[in-house]
């Protein structure tokens, strides 16, 4: 059974709870990256390009069964650590757990105070298309009902 998007959350910051170190922390988001699996070259498309990030960043979403799957790349190794956290979050889910998610993991492993300005808008930004898509989908399965 699919863990809930409160789980996969602790999970994330019982894994940062380990390291008290920043260079250690950064190093784990690096790690996330590496593991996030490589996105097809066909979807690195203006499209799937995500405005407001410094570093360019692409974003691939599906919609089947009534979840939503995101895959997505970047070419900065922390903004695609970054990527992999979020996407772990909510991949897989509905969007409705998308839109009722608080999604309070990047605050309490202290990134909102370690990121920069500019990644950190980047990091809204993804959060942001990553919601308006499940509210998308979520007025799409209204209208076919």
């Amino acid at each position: 059974m699919q863990k809930t998007i409160d789980q996969v959350q602790e999970e994330i910051i019982d894994e940062f709870a380990m390291f008290d170190d920043w260079m250690d922390k950064y190093a784990l988001i690096i790690e996330q990256g590496n593991s996030l699996e490589k996105l097809d070259e066909k979807y690195k498309t203006p499209n799937n390009i995500i405005e407001g990030c410094q570093s360019r960043v692409w974003l691939q979403t599906d919609y089947e069964d009534g979840k939503l799957n995101f895959r997505a790349d970047s070419d900065a190794v922390i903004v695609k650590g970054l990527l992999a956290m979020v996407l772990k979050v909510f991949s897989g889910r509905t969007p409705d757990e998308i839109i009722e998610t608080d999604l309070r993991f990047l605050k309490e492993i202290g990134l909102t105070e370690h990121l920069s300005p500019t990644r950190s808008n980047g990091l809204l930004a993804v959060i942001k298309q990553i919601r308006f898509y499940a509210i998308a989908y979520k007025a799409k399965e209204e209208q076919n009902q």
